[in-house]
């Protein structure tokens, strides 16, 4: 464990060392997350052109698992949970709608897709900032959450055919920094997780 953490948990109640350590037992499930965006990500980056309708129900599927994981995080987190929730909500919304119309959700992705950049730009922003006391590598979702903003104005100049391959790209892309970021976390709570005991 490191000095950073060691201060947090020696300054922690006991109520707030026995959440910790509550959250660190679902440590695996942040490795099983990341593990499935890792996969998602290696599937989505190799589809082609044609397959708009299969990557119409990708992102409606990321976009779920990305809602229900944000629900779950909102249990654990009593301080800014109705932010969790409206995220989750917001989300699982957006891939339910995005399933039953893949062809027409990636056209319409595809012609928004700087505001989807930006909203997602905002979100890893705030979560990095949220987790800078706690989290050692809260800059690694800083750095993705500025990649992203700078992505959402490349996107916002562009005509459709451009946007369509960034599309496909961004939701490879995020998959795959979605699972990076999530297999990080899941060491980090494992090992405060050890600590505890």
């Amino acid at each position: 464990m490191n000095q950073v953490d060691g201060a947090v948990l020696a300054g922690a109640t006991p109520d707030e060392r026995e959440a910790i350590k509550q959250l660190a037992t679902f440590w695996w499930l942040w490795l099983v997350f990341g593990i499935i965006w890792i996969i998602a990500a290696l599937v989505i980056l190799q589809f082609s052109h044609s397959s708009f309708a299969l990557i119409g129900v990708m992102i409606g599927a990321m976009f779920v698992g990305a809602g229900v994981q944000y629900m779950a995080i909102s249990t654990l987190l009593p301080k800014w949970r109705w932010v969790w929730l409206l995220i989750g909500a917001a989300l699982i919304i957006w891939g339910v709608v995005a399933i039953f119309n893949p062809v027409e959700t990636f056209n319409d992705f595809a012609n928004i897709l700087g505001f989807i950049f930006l909203l997602v730009a905002f979100v890893w922003i705030f979560q990095a900032f949220s987790e800078r006391g706690h989290n050692d590598l809260w800059w690694l979702g800083l750095v993705s959450g500025i990649l992203m903003l700078i992505l959402a104005f490349v996107a916002a100049g562009s005509v459709f055919d451009v946007k369509a391959n960034l599309l496909v790209l961004f939701a490879g892309m995020w998959a795959l920094l979605a699972g990076i970021v999530d297999v990080v976390r899941a060491f980090q709570l494992h090992h405060v997780g050890e600590q505890l005991e």
